[in-house]
């Protein structure tokens, strides 16, 4: 039986995971052609695994053709995204674009703010591999800072971050996007690409972890309601949270701290995201934390 050749798409998404849940309804709803893999195969995608230490070219043919690709999941260091890129090209050519989804932490710069053209760590493993991306096929990274939105609900990461009032003084700033605004950069990327460009996309904002953790205990101050029909174990978990509000409180007595948020010069590093929002003439839907 002969093999049906894959259609070409407007974007072809490596990795459907979390991204992809906002995503693929805004390239539905745009009229976007688009098409996705996973690891399995699941929910009527293709599957796909990335084998860095391969040279075959077989498991490119089940993928299509596509004007751009996204790469969802992380490539380290040398080889990875030129073997990637070289295994797809060679099956599909070279009329493509590619864009790397990546993290900010490789903007280390302290004592000042960091933008798209900010020294970074470039012996980050990351940082190495959206280089040579760059290099290669003049791909685009994105890279992108806290993530929230579906399932992923900052009021409910605080235990997870901080286990003790030493915890809460250390945690200072923080940045976010909502996954809405991940897939509306995606598509703007695709739609006005930048060739070996290095892009910082964030609603906009410097987040104080201490005021934060004051907002997320207040709703666990509403959680109050309904109170009699909470197990132990609900009780328990909203305790928890509240002792949090304490422990801020107290901070800020320790610490001099007259208000919060605090103030932005008093953190170390800080993300100047305007550059992308800019150059693409939209700005974040979602432009404070929910």
């Amino acid at each position: 039986m002969l093999r049906q050749k894959p259609q070409k798409v407007d974007i072809l998404i490596l990795g459907a995971g979390w991204t992809s849940t906002f995503l693929i309804p805004l390239l539905d709803k745009s009229q976007v052609t688009h098409a996705e893999t996973t690891t399995t195969g699941r929910e009527n995608t293709i599957p796909f695994t990335f084998d860095p230490s391969s040279t075959s070219t077989e498991p490119y043919k089940s993928l299509p053709p596509a004007s751009t690709v996204l790469i969802t999941f992380p490539l380290k260091g040398h080889g990875q995204s030129k073997r990637l890129t070289d295994l797809y090209r060679a099956i599909h050519g070279d009329s493509n674009n590619w864009i790397q989804l990546g993290s900010t932490f490789i903007f280390n710069q302290v004592n000042g703010w960091n933008d798209e053209n900010s020294p970074y760590d470039k012996t980050d493993a990351r940082a190495i591999a959206e280089d040579e991306l760059m290099d290669c096929v003049g791909g685009c990274a994105l890279d992108l800072v806290g993530l929230y939105g579906g399932v992923r609900v900052p009021r409910t990461w605080i235990p997870r971050l901080a286990k003790t009032k030493e915890d809460v003084k250390k945690r200072a700033n923080v940045h976010f996007v909502h996954g809405e605004d991940v897939a509306r950069a995606i598509l703007c990327t695709h739609r006005r690409f930048t060739h070996g460009k290095r892009w910082i996309v964030a609603d906009l904002r410097c987040y104080d972890w201490w005021d934060l953790i004051l907002s997320f205990c207040a709703l666990a101050e509403g959680e109050e309601v309904g109170l009699e029909g909470q197990t132990e174990e609900q009780k328990q978990q909203r305790e928890e949270k509240l002792k949090f509000a304490t422990w801020v409180g107290e901070l800020m007595v320790e610490e001099g701290v007259k208000a919060l948020p605090r103030e932005i010069d008093s953190f170390e590093r800080k993300l100047d995201t305007r550059g992308f929002w800019k150059f693409h003439g939209e700005w974040p839907k979602h432009a404070r934390l929910g």
